[in-house]
């Protein structure tokens, strides 16, 4: 019930920036956590960064410092803000949405399609 749109992977120069995006449509729940993960070739899906509805982030060491998530809740829309990029971060990115239910309620993850995102040097 909800659906997930993935914008704005490509081809960037190792060095450059690049931003990608993330809209929720469909049964949205207004408190919830969006995010991304990625997936190179040959490894597991990682937590890239999330944050939740009220503002809360989570990044991976590997891109603390260089990456920024941002939301839009109004728009429910995610952002990922790619600086300093580096031929490591090139994998399939993917959106995720959790509404956050509660302890009660079984929780639903809902993916996006992913978009590919190639950093060359």
């Amino acid at each position: 019930q909800v659906q997930l749109v993935e914008s704005g992977g490509g081809l960037v120069q190792a060095g450059g920036s690049h931003r990608l995006s993330c809209a929720a449509s469909g049964n949205i729940f207004s408190i919830n956590t969006m995010g991304w993960y990625r997936q190179a070739p040959g490894k597991q899906r990682e937590l890239v960064a999330t944050m939740t509805s009220s503002g809360s982030t989570n990044y991976a060491d590997s891109v603390k410092g260089r990456f920024t998530i941002s939301r839009d809740n109004a728009k429910n829309t995610v952002y990922l803000q790619m600086n300093s990029l580096k031929p490591e971060d090139t994998a399939v990115y993917y959106c995720a949405f959790r509404p956050d239910w509660g302890p009660l309620l079984k929780s639903i993850d809902y993916w996006g399609q992913g978009t590919q995102v190639t950093v060359s040097s």
